[in-house]
């Protein structure tokens, strides 16, 4: 298992195969998306160039491989990650939470096709394929994007070991392709010079939206964040200073490319439908078809970091009740690679919309970056309370905010030009995203003010007489019942109300499991309370945000570690079956609300609810959400009152 404290060479190597795939091929679009529709001329380029490194240097190296790095939260990254870190500290951090989780679902679903269209479309590049219509270009994206979500509920362990050698062949070529081209014109190098990027924001005509297109070099480092887990904070920060620099190179012999061959020129969309490209006109012809083919194996990377991030990013919000309960599957051994098929249908049919939509990488730039900007601002949000968290002087916080802000915020504005462009689809899209979010987490708090919890020990002795009680049939020799009291003295009266009023279920032990779910990502846990020796038995799971509650296995465990510590005896209390030592039976209790007509919501409440319960009704089932084996799970229902109507005035007339 690889350290996250110190640097290992296979760290740096997955580092490169993991935690670069987005930011790392975003020079196939970037200089085209900018020069789109406008005149090369040394104003142009080297102020984008120096817009680009900026960038990268103040957004990706200082916020995000400096700064945000720090959050580490257990060795796990992510705006979940940090969410858990700062939660406590005041409720409504899970407004931006929830934002920000949206908006970087949104982005998993534009990144893929933005990247294998981009190239795949350098076919147009090579003479033999010149003619290629957009549709087979169209089909081809699709053809990779079906087989790559369809590979996911396999595992893609076989794929991941070739991740790392590939993009640094990627990175190698990238630099080198720019070291050729720099001699084209040296003049690129005045880019390092903050004041040619200021000097275009401020006097080239609407340069100030040039930022929209800029933007994209830095859009992957949220991902990078979020992947922190997978090699350690130390691997990532030296490795970037290599993926950096390379990037640098690239687009620095990009535009002094553009330079030499199109100074004058108007690159008109006609140009970017027959294929122009910078980053592909840097290539020389006979390199076009190994360059294509790295170029397509870095994109399909880049797509697989998106598509695993983005079943992480699902797993967690579930675990901290913000999505609704879905179905998780681990097809390896591999610590942290899940799969989760209703993520992986609603990013593969995004994913074919967006191509289907947009049809080219060139309207797909309008419509990339809008949704990741309003990720970036929600990160700097929860990373100014974790600065507060940890105590650090308020001015730097402050300082903090004002620098971050301020960029992000304009970069926000610059990329609203892009909304009726296509940007209203990214944020239609995360608007969705975070509706389901918000109404999951705002139904569970309008269900809580139903929730009664009573005192247990005003009910262990009708408990125990039950329970003693030879005239009532016995229901189960061991009743399981899953309680959210976090309190050990307290239960909720609905239970009460099941074992004792609505049929009385006699059993000779109790069982009450309640889970908590923990702010760090990996600690699995448990705690017994004895409440009636070896009659009622609180057991209480603590599990980090990452750990898949499997309560069955979970359960079965605790009951052996009882066992071989005497603390239990879970035998069968039935004469005949209690001399042959036979194991008694389990049964699981499971209580469903369903949502009475006997509640009179305001409008708002009452649309939140009937989508959570539609929610509800198409997602997991509470008993398959913990992992319980529905053989041995009775489901019982029960009214959710909250809001109940007044008595109704009725006057008896005879």
């Amino acid at each position: 298992m690889l350290s996250r404290n110190r640097v290992t060479p296979a760290g740096l190597l997955i580092a490169l195969g993991i935690i670069y795939g987005d930011i790392g091929t975003s020079p196939l679009y970037v200089l085209n998306a900018i020069t789109n529709g406008k005149v090369i001329s040394p104003e142009l380029i080297i102020g984008s160039l120096s817009l680009i490194i900026w960038t990268l240097t103040l957004q990706t190296t200082i916020k995000y491989v400096i700064l945000t790095l720090r959050a580490d939260n257990k060795g796990e990254g992510g705006i979940f990650s940090l969410f858990a870190l700062v939660r406590r500290r005041k409720k409504w951090l899970v407004i931006p939470a929830m934002v920000g989780g949206a908006a970087l679902l949104a982005d998993g679903m534009i990144t893929p096709p933005i990247s294998v269209t981009s190239a795949i479309e350098g076919l147009k590049q090579v003479p033999l394929f010149h003619s290629i219509s957009q549709w087979t270009v169209i089909y081809i994206v699709i053809g990779i994007l079906t087989i790559l979500f369809f590979v996911q509920q396999f595992g893609t362990a076989f794929i991941g070991r070739s991740f790392g050698p590939v993009m640094s062949v990627w990175f190698t070529m990238l630099a080198t392709l720019g070291i050729i081209h720099l001699a084209n014109d040296v003049s690129v190098f005045k880019a390092f010079n903050p004041y040619y990027g200021i000097k275009l924001l401020s006097t080239y005509p609407q340069g100030f939206y040039i930022l929209g297109g800029v933007f994209l070099c830095t859009t992957g480092a949220e991902a990078l964040y979020s992947d922190l887990g997978h090699c350690g904070k130390w691997n990532i920060r030296y490795s970037w200073i290599l993926v950096k620099s390379c990037l640098i190179l690239n687009y620095l012999g990009q535009g002094a490319w553009l330079l030499k061959n199109y100074s004058g020129q108007l690159i008109s969309s006609e140009m970017i439908s027959d294929g122009f490209n910078p980053f592909y006109g840097v290539m020389p012809q006979w390199f076009l078809y190994f360059g294509i083919a790295i170029a397509t194996a870095a994109t399909i990377i880049a797509s697989q970091a998106l598509i695993s991030g983005s079943y992480t990013l699902i797993s967690e919000a579930m675990r901290l009740n913000l999505w609704p309960k879905v179905r998780i599957s681990y097809p390896t051994e591999a610590k942290g690679q899940l799969y989760v098929p209703a993520a992986n249908s609603l990013l593969f049919l995004g994913c074919i919309g967006i191509v289907l939509f947009f049809q080219k990488a060139s309207n797909m730039e309008a419509a990339y970056g809008l949704a990741i900007t309003i990720t970036m601002i929600a990160t700097s949000i929860l990373f100014a309370n974790y600065l507060i968290v940890h105590r650090t002087k308020s001015f730097l916080i402050y300082l903090y905010l004002a620098v971050y802000l301020t960029i992000e915020f304009s970069f926000l504005y610059a990329n609203m030009d892009k909304f009726p462009h296509g940007g209203y689809v990214t944020v239609i899209i995360g608007g969705l995203l975070f509706f389901v979010m918000y109404t999951w987490y705002r139904a569970r708090k309008v269900k809580n003010r139903y929730v009664e919890f009573v005192r247990l020990e005003h009910y262990i002795p009708k408990i125990r007489e039950l329970s003693n009680d030879k005239s009532i049939p016995k229901y189960a020799t061991h009743l399981v019942y899953l309680t959210s009291a976090d309190n050990p003295k307290e239960i909720e009266h609905k239970i009460i109300y099941s074992l004792l009023s609505k049929k009385p279920k006699r059993a000779d032990i109790y069982w009450l499991i309640h889970v908590d779910t923990l702010d760090d990502p990996y600690t699995a846990e448990y705690v017994v309370s004895h409440i009636i020796p070896n009659d009622i038995i609180r057991v209480e799971f603590r599990l980090g945000f990452k750990v898949q509650p499997r309560i069955n296995l979970m359960f079965k465990k605790v009951v052996e570690d009882l066992v071989a510590n005497r603390e239990v005896n879970v035998l069968s209390r039935y004469d005949s079956l209690e001399r042959t030592n036979t194991t008694g039976d389990f049964q699981f209790i499971v209580m469903e609300k369903y949502l009475s007509d006997d509640n009179e919501f305001p409008l708002w409440e009452r649309i939140i609810m009937k989508v959570h319960f539609w929610l509800k009704a198409i997602s997991l089932s509470e008993e398959k959400g913990f992992g319980l084996d529905t053989s041995n799970v009775t489901i019982e229902k029960f009214p959710l009152i909250v809001a109940p109507v007044p008595n109704p005035r009725l006057k008896r007339v005879d």
